[in-house]
C-alpha cells in the first residue's frame, strides 16, 4: 500500500459515482487511459478488485462497495487538515472593507500574508466598523473613535492620515487659518456620522463655522455650491480630497492649526486567525504618523491616534 496516493482515491470515488470511465474521466479532466491505468495500480496496491468492468458496463464489486465509504471519509479528512493547514499558514481569505480611501500600495504590503477579498459595498466609517464587530468583515479602513472601539470590542492601528484642505471661490489659493473657514453638517445623521463628529468638534476648537445642510452637500456638485454661496472658504470632507475641482474654485491649505483625518485599520479584538492578525502587520509595517502629532497639527478628541 506505499505507493497507494489520495489522487487514486479520488479517481476511485468519481469512477464509483459515474459507473462509467469515459465521464469520470471528463470530469477529472484526464485522459480515459490513464484513468484507468490509476484504478489497476490502486487495485493493486490494496490486493482487491473495486470495479467489474467490461466493454458495455462498470459496476462495483462487494469489496470497492464496501470500501467506497471509509475512501469518502478519508478524502473528507484530508480535505479537512489541507483547510486547517492552509488557515494556519494565513491563506485563507481575509475579507476586508473601506470607505474611500486605501493605501496606494495595498496590494504589494499584502501580497505575501493572505488572499484579500475586497468587499464590494462601500459603506460609512461607523457601518465598516459595526460590520467588523459583527463578523461581516474581518478588517476594515475607516475613521474610528475610541468610544466606538471599546463598545464594539475592536483594535485599531494607524494606517493614513489626510491633511484637509478648503475650497473657495478664486483667485486666492493661499493658505487659510482654520478660524476663517467654514464646515458643513449634514442633517443625514447616518450618512454623515462621523464627518459631522469631526467638523462638530473642529468648529468648537478653532471657531470654524458650523454650517447645517440638508441637501447632501458634504461632496460632489452640491458641496461646490455651497462653496460658491459661501463667504468663507468650506473644509473639503476626506471624501472629497480626491475630486478634481470645477475651474472656478481653488484648494487652499488650511492651518493654525492643520486639520488631519486619521484612517485605521480596525479588526475585533478577540481574534485570533493568523491570516488576519498577520494582515494587520502587512498593511501598517513601517507606517510613520504623517504628520499627525507636530505641533501645529490637530485631531479631534476620541481619535485613538491622538496623543
Amino acid at each position: 500500500m506505499a505507493g497507494m496516493e489520495l489522487r487514486q482515491l479520488r479517481y476511485f470515488v468519481a469512477v464509483a459515482e459515474e459507473l462509467n470511465f469515459g465521464r469520470a474521466a471528463e470530469r477529472l479532466l484526464i485522459a480515459g487511459p490513464s484513468l484507468s491505468q490509476q484504478i489497476k495500480a490502486l487495485e493493486r496496491d490494496l490486493g482487491v478488485r473495486l470495479f467489474d468492468r467490461d466493454r458495455r458496463s462498470v459496476a462495483l464489486t462487494p469489496a470497492g462497495a464496501a470500501l467506497l465509504p471509509h475512501t469518502r471519509a478519508l478524502l473528507d479528512r484530508a480535505d479537512d487538515l489541507q483547510n486547517r493547514a492552509a488557515r494556519i499558514a494565513g491563506s485563507e481569505p481575509v475579507r476586508l472593507g473601506y470607505v474611500n480611501w486605501l493605501p496606494a500600495d495595498l496590494t504589494a504590503r499584502t501580497s505575501s500574508s493572505a488572499r484579500l477579498h475586497m468587499d464590494a459595498w462601500v459603506a460609512p466609517s461607523h457601518t465598516q466598523a459595526a460590520r467588523v464587530a459583527d463578523g461581516s468583515l474581518d478588517l476594515a479602513v475607516c475613521w474610528v473613535h475610541q468610544e466606538e472601539l471599546e463598545k464594539r470590542g475592536l483594535n485599531a492601528r494607524l494606517i493614513g492620515a489626510d491633511r484637509l484642505y478648503a475650497v473657495s471661490t478664486g483667485p486666492d489659493s493661499g493658505e487659510v487659518r482654520a478660524r476663517d473657514t467654514a464646515v458643513l453638517l449634514d442633517d443625514d445623521a447616518t450618512t454623515w456620522s462621523s464627518w459631522n463628529d469631526y467638523a462638530e468638534q473642529m468648529a468648537r476648537a478653532t471657531g470654524a463655522h458650523a454650517l447645517r445642510i440638508s441637501d447632501g452637500g458634504i461632496t460632489g456638485p452640491a458641496f461646490f455650491d455651497h462653496v460658491r454661496r459661501s463667504r468663507r472658504p468650506i473644509v473639503n470632507s476626506p471624501k472629497g480630497q480626491t475630486t478634481p475641482l470645477p475651474p472656478d474654485l481653488v484648494a487652499r491649505a488650511v492651518g493654525e492649526p492643520k486639520m488631519y483625518w486619521t484612517w485605521s485599520v480596525v479588526w475585533r479584538r478577540s481574534e485570533t486567525r493568523p491570516a488576519v492578525l498577520n494582515t494587520v502587520d502587512a498593511l501598517t509595517e513601517g507606517v510613520g504618523d504623517f504628520g499627525i502629532h507636530e505641533p501645529d497639527a490637530w485631531l479631534p478628541d476620541g481619535d485613538p491616534h491622538k496623543q
